[in-house]
């Protein structure tokens, strides 16, 4: 490439001598001599620049100065991978975001993120990491939506009916993603290009698995806050909701006490059955008449903590919901500045479900749904499948006791669990299978993954916390909350995510360059 300003120079030094005067016969040749030489160094420079390169720049910008473009995209997706009779080879139309706007077409590797329990688009908004990585290293994006979430019903308005609803399961959209990378790398001229997957909490421990299922698809894997752990059966389930808890002893321990005290008062008029006063005291819509409607107000005052440990980021965001920035420090000067601890809980969950400040009562039932996943399964159809999902495959029998955390007694058992899926889906779970297909704590024979926590996210202790080998690498992140390393960089984020990142970006590269001398 040092070449290029000679090359310059003799084309320019070409047309000069073919200005001479053409009176001249030899300087007619001479000037053709020279122009042909001039054009053949302008040819082999443009073959030599069209060379790929591997050093790609780790140096990571923000991705809102690169103006992406996705585009939205339709994959004819095998109904059931397993069984040939059921369906036979039936399909359905599986949504992927994808932009090749970065991409060295045929060379740069292929990020892929694993679509988890949600709408692509809003893991695609909010995985700017992916776009700023892309950029630097020459990457085609592509943001496969999981089967049964978002657009991606392959049965329509009747997939959560039983029995279609039961073809939702890891496997298949494990297998899913298998397909779609393979088609579209043949698709796209990318066959010898590098995969590298993604994901971020579920999508995390997809990612893991399709490392373990795929290797010979997938080159290594980014899972940020996944809690392969503890959602495989494995841990404390008393550890979630003591995490939870510590975000807000954190900031100040008086936080805790003025929580567990508001919870502890209602607990006394739940007894004292003094209800008029409870939906006064938290705007409730309708006035609560029997135990069942307490617990149901336990866990949405419950589910609100959860949500913004979870979502404890240094600046606002708009990620399944609206949230200021440090929404935990914001709800610790609530609690503590209000006049009566009551109220001070009621405006505290309004940071989660009133932030627009236009809700005059709370509707219990249609603002939280309880569900197999005691943190919450969210509204409306995606809930649907992440209910059936913590029905089957995936298993958080977690609890609030009021003796390790600031929340009331809410056990949730095997049999409360078991009892709960088969009312709701005819199902009974089958406790340890996702410890017995996808290895559980013995991950020692895989490789080329990335295990990222925050310690502000009360998933990170339900995920791999320390190196389990040079390939098996755990990052933490001091001050990070739910897969922050996966946001785009923000002039807020604390210097350990900086950190965290420009490691992922130098791992990854490496990773690429490894896939290249061993084809998959």
């Amino acid at each position: 490439m040092k070449k290029t300003s000679a090359s310059k120079s003799r084309f320019h030094q070409a047309l000069l001598y073919f200005c001479v005067d053409l009176t001249d016969g030899v300087s007619v040749r001479m000037a053709t001599l020279w122009l042909f030489l001039g054009l053949t160094l302008l040819f082999l420079r443009g073959k030599t620049e069209a060379r790929p390169v591997e050093n790609y720049s780790n140096e990571i910008t923000s991705h809102r100065d690169l103006s992406l473009d996705f585009k939205e995209k339709y994959f004819k997706q095998i109904l059931d991978h397993f069984n040939y009779n059921s369906l036979g080879n039936g399909t359905y139309d599986q949504r992927y975001l994808i932009t090749d706007k970065y991409w060295k077409k045929g060379y740069g590797p292929i990020f892929f993120y694993t679509g988890n329990e949600g709408d692509i688009s809003e893991f695609a908004r909010n995985s700017g990491f992916m776009v700023e990585l892309a950029a630097a290293q020459g990457a085609l994006l592509i943001f496969a939506e999981h089967r049964y979430y978002g657009k991606s019903l392959p049965f329509g308005k009747n997939s959560f009916k039983i029995p279609e609803v039961g073809l939702l399961t890891v496997e298949q959209a494990l297998a899913d993603y298998a397909v779609m990378i393979t088609e579209l790398k043949e698709e796209l001229g990318g066959q010898t290009c590098p995969v590298i997957v993604f994901g971020g909490s579920y999508g995390g421990m997809l990612s893991v698995y399709m490392r373990i299922r795929y290797p010979n698809i997938v080159a290594g894997a980014l899972a940020a806050s996944a809690p392969i752990l503890s959602t495989a059966g494995l841990g404390d389930p008393r550890q979630f909701f003591q995490d939870v808890t510590a975000d807000f002893e954190k900031f100040n321990p008086a936080c805790r006490d003025a929580v567990q005290g508001a919870f502890q008062k209602l607990n006394t008029l739940a007894q004292q059955k003094d209800y008029i006063r409870i939906q006064s005291a938290f705007s409730l819509c309708k006035t609560p008449s029997s135990p069942k409607d307490i617990h149901q107000l336990n866990g949405f005052l419950r589910n609100a903590f959860t949500m913004m440990a979870m979502l404890d980021y240094p600046y606002s965001t708009h990620f399944m919901g609206s949230m200021p920035a440090f929404p935990v420090k914001v709800a610790c000067e609530i609690m503590l500045n209000g006049t009566d601890l009551m109220s001070a809980l009621r405006d505290t969950v309004g940071i989660v479900y009133n932030n627009t400040g236009e809700l005059t009562c709370y509707d219990l039932y249609s603002l939280y749904v309880e569900c197999a996943d005691p943190t919450g399964c969210g509204l409306g159809f995606n809930s649907y499948a992440w209910d059936y999902q913590a029905c089957t495959e995936i298993e958080m029998c977690f609890e609030s006791n009021n003796v390790t955390d600031m929340f009331p007694a809410m056990p949730f058992t095997e049999q409360q669990r078991e009892q709960y899926c088969l009312n709701r889906w005819g199902v009974v779970p089958r406790p340890g299978w996702l410890k017995t297909q996808f290895w559980g704590n013995d991950l020692s024979t895989a490789s080329n993954i990335i295990f990222s926590n925050g310690d502000l996210d009360p998933w990170a202790n339900g995920g791999i916390r320390k190196s389990l080998s040079p390939s098996l690498i755990a990052i933490t992140i001091p001050e990070g909350a739910h897969h922050l390393d996966l946001r785009e960089s923000n002039p807020a984020d604390p210097e350990s995510v900086i950190v965290a990142r420009k490691k992922e970006a130098e791992i990854i590269a490496q990773w690429v360059k490894t896939a290249r001398k061993e084809p998959l």
